[in-house]
């Protein structure tokens, strides 16, 4: 493709070049070959049946480990640029169009994507396995790692296995929303980033924006659910146990990135963390 001007996008694990502000070219080194496949799977899926924008597939391809794509270059704002400036009204209406359109991603047929992966089956046993010392490396306190263990190891009890499988990101924060503001009021009008993307049981998908995004509010989190389609105050503590049990096996878990001020000195034990981050409304 012609190009005039190369400018490299900062952060991100692969590089993303903008290519003379019309398309994007990301490449991927061959250690993340699986996202490169998960992406183009995922795009190829979605494009053009979602109510908001994703990146249309320009050309792709792969040569001696490495892959690929050109993409078109979306509009909209980073929803993170925007999201700390914004009031709890402005976030509700994101988080409410988030849920419908993490809802729309799951009311997809998976194709090809139910096997660019493990299997959910297999993916939370694997999680199982490695959870206590995965948080114990990411300096998750001690005395709460036995009980965390013990919670892992109910996993299998507590989370559908064989469940019908969606389409799940699994990274639902405002980074990888694009936002507009052509009616006064920020609203959801694109996604990116589909690197991740795996299949399995939905409420995997509202882990993300629950534990970073919401910030603990009931508000908040009652939006991104009514979004969704999920009576959130018809879940109860069985709701909560689920996707606290979802939250500490997520492939991206890392509770240093969770907004909750000086959670654990608000906790006693793990559990407690449900009722901080879905409080009661």
């Amino acid at each position: 493709m012609p190009t005039q001007n190369l400018v490299a996008f900062t952060g991100g694990t692969n590089l993303v070049v903008d290519l003379d502000g019309a398309a994007v070219l990301k490449i991927f080194p061959p250690v993340y070959r699986n996202q490169y496949v998960s992406e183009s799977a995922a795009l190829h899926q979605l494009s053009g049946r979602l109510s908001v924008s994703t990146p249309d597939i320009l050309a792709e391809g792969e040569g001696d480990g490495w892959s690929w794509l050109i993409m078109t270059r979306m509009t909209g704002v980073a929803g993170s640029s925007v999201w700390p400036e914004l009031d709890d009204n402005a976030k509700e209406i994101i988080l409410a169009d988030a849920g419908r359109t993490i809802a729309e991603v799951h009311a997809m047929p998976v194709g090809r994507l139910e096997h660019v992966r493990l299997s959910w089956p297999d993916f939370i046993r694997k999680q199982v396995d490695g959870c206590v010392e995965k948080h114990r490396g990411q300096g998750f306190p001690e005395r709460f790692l036995d009980e965390l263990g013990v919670l892992a190891s109910n996993a299998v009890n507590v989370i559908p296995l064989h469940a019908a499988n969606v389409i799940l990101t699994g990274d639902w924060i405002p980074q990888n929303f694009l936002l507009s503001d052509a009616t006064g009021n920020w609203r959801v009008s694109g996604v990116i980033d589909f690197g991740d993307v795996r299949t399995g049981w939905g409420e995997y998908d509202l882990l993300a924006p629950s534990a970073i995004t919401c910030e603990g509010k009931a508000q908040l989190v009652r939006s991104l659910f009514d979004g969704y389609g999920i009576v959130y105050d018809q879940g109860g503590d069985a709701l909560r146990h689920r996707l606290l049990t979802l939250l500490v096996l997520h492939q991206e878990s890392d509770f240093r990135n969770m907004v909750l001020p000086d959670w654990e000195d608000r906790i006693s034990r793990v559990s407690d963390l449900a009722s901080l981050i879905w409080p009661e409304v």
